[in-house]
């Protein structure tokens, strides 16, 4: 089956980072590290290893940092040159898209993520594209949650939405689909773990007794460029923003909706628990710091040395 390619990836960076204040007072949320990475570089680097070739951020006030941290900075790189560090001028070359591929466009009230695509139509134009939140990252073993999702595209068309399990009690802090039977989507490859679905309804935040699953939607998407003419004339909905999933509902009618249970584990960076469970599984994976780490972890846990409350 022949589709149109998915070169082009939407992050939403506008938001304010409230939940992190005083941490993200001059700091962008999206600029706190993971080790030694910056929140949105991790999920730039799943993006770039799922093929896309432009990246798309859509920006607010005082997010001039992102933007400078996608650039070269030449003054910092001769010094580098001239000390003989050449690992560390790799690893600067290495987290650079390439030259005109990045693009930058404001959203100037915070009216929610449907918004926030919106302001990206001129850019992404008439093709399908990626949506890659960034306060979400996922760790996987083999191919990424967007190189997972891509291999769906592939299979089916259409629009591909990544979901996972949540606690029954829990469904109200998300959005929700429904599904159809499994048979009635072709399985993507992506290894162990990867199942899907065709979707047949979603909602924003349900009650849990009124939730249709437990799978929510987990912040990665491909879709069609018909979502921007939904989202032209959308009214707000849950929370008095603009809401993403109310547009996909409107397209689940017209277009073939995919919701695939990518194979890895998915850490919500929005909040600090999930953030420093981030952290915790980054560094542990890592052969230079990983080993050291865990003693130190097995230190405080065993209370060894541990400071008192």
């Amino acid at each position: 089956m022949s589709h149109r390619p998915v070169r082009k990836a939407v992050f939403p960076v506008a938001g304010l980072g409230t939940r992190f204040l005083p941490a993200t007072k001059a700091v962008p949320k999206e600029m706190l590290t993971i080790v030694d990475r910056p929140v949105i570089q991790l999920v730039v680097d799943e993006a770039r290893a799922a093929g896309i070739e432009h990246f798309i951020f859509v920006t607010g006030r005082n997010k001039g940092v992102i933007e400078d941290h996608f650039d070269r900075q030449v003054e910092l790189e001769q010094t580098l040159q001239a000390r003989g560090k050449t690992v560390e001028l790799a690893v600067l070359a290495d987290l650079l898209p390439g030259p005109g591929c990045t693009s930058f466009t404001r959203q100037q009230e915070p009216l929610g993520l449907g918004h926030a695509v919106w302001c990206a139509r001129e850019l992404v134009g008439n093709e399908p594209f990626a949506v890659l939140l960034p306060d979400v990252v996922v760790k996987t073993r083999g191919p990424g949650c967007l190189a997972q999702l891509i291999a769906a595209y592939d299979a089916s068309g259409g629009n591909v939405i990544a979901v996972e399990e949540v606690a029954p009690e829990d469904v109200h802090h998300y959005g929700i689909v429904a599904i159809g039977e499994a048979s009635g989507a072709p399985p993507p490859p992506g290894g162990p773990g990867v199942r899907a679905w065709p979707v047949t309804d979603m909602v924003e935040k349900p009650r849990p007794e009124a939730a249709p699953s437990n799978l929510m939607i987990m912040g990665r998407y491909i879709l069609q460029p018909e979502i921007f003419t939904i989202l032209e004339g959308q009214g707000c909905g849950a929370g008095g923003e603009i809401q993403l999933t109310d547009a996909m509902r409107q397209l689940v009618s017209r277009q073939p909706f995919t919701a695939v249970q990518y194979a890895g584990q998915s850490f919500d960076c929005g909040n600090k628990v999930g953030f420093l469970a981030a952290n915790a599984a980054f560094a542990l994976a890592r052969d230079d710091i990983g080993p050291a780490f865990r003693r130190e972890l097995d230190r405080l846990l065993g209370g060894r040395g541990a400071p008192s409350a």
